[in-house]
């Protein structure tokens, strides 16, 4: 993977120098800004140790990233999330797991199955109305049960849309972009985009329907940064 990545972590860092850096998104917004800071970078054995922490293996482009560019730091929308090394090692088979989704409680893999989105949006367009009902107390009573058993599914069906996958990062107003580890589409980008009750959906570059990996997604991302922090701001230019 060393191709994939050669030389990007020196072109990220450069970026802090660059005089129209704090035009780039999520460069500078407050608290969240990544500065064009990216963390150290892990070892194969710290990542090695990070997977069996979690009970999965990491695709190959996304791997080679913690141990060629940064454990996390800048990237697109407000960054690539941190990932810490364990500090002391988990054997293989302790049961212990990390983030919610990744795994089940026995510490496989889950299936990433972005198909229940669509499961998940036939359920809510099925959700009971109280006017279905009739009138009477029992009327009320079987509504309020039904209800409660659709809400019930409704959670968990929300929940299952992030298993098998990676949060990778945050673009704001509660949407974040997933990586698959899992299934058919396992090293693919994905957005949760549950926030706007939209499920889970492919990550996609405007006017393509290809899907996109994340060395893909974060070199798409780099190349339009140094565009737009490489250009000099317009209070600066000459304008004699």
């Amino acid at each position: 993977m060393g191709e994939v990545w050669a030389g990007v972590r020196e072109r990220v860092l450069a970026l802090r120098e660059a005089p129209n850096r704090r035009a780039v998104f999520g460069a500078y917004f407050k608290e969240y800004g990544h500065r064009f800071e990216l963390r150290p970078v892990l070892t194969e054995e710290q990542v090695d140790a990070v997977e069996r922490r979690r009970g999965v293996t990491f695709p190959a482009e996304y791997r080679s990233f913690l141990m060629e560019v940064g454990a996390g730091g800048a990237g697109p929308d407000y960054g690539v999330f941190t990932v810490e090394p364990p500090e002391v090692e988990v054997e293989p088979d302790s049961g212990v797991t990390s983030e919610p989704g990744a795994t089940s409680e026995t510490g496989r893999a889950l299936p990433f199955r972005p198909e229940r989105t669509a499961e998940w949006e036939e359920h809510r367009a099925a959700e009971p109305q109280r006017s279905a009902y009739g009138d009477s107390d029992e009327d009320g009573e079987r509504f309020r049960e039904a209800y409660a058993a659709w809400d019930k599914r409704d959670d968990e069906l929300l929940e299952s849309l992030t298993e098998g996958a990676l949060y990778v990062s945050e673009q704001g107003c509660g949407y974040y972009t997933l990586l698959a580890l899992t299934g058919p589409e396992r090293g693919t980008m994905w957005q949760d985009v549950r926030a706007a009750a939209e499920g889970v959906i492919p990550f996609a570059f405007l006017g393509s329907t290809d899907r996109v990996t994340f060395a893909e997604w974060y070199v798409h991302w780099l190349t339009r940064a140094e565009r737009q922090a490489w250009q000099v701001p317009e209070d600066r230019t000459d304008r004699s």
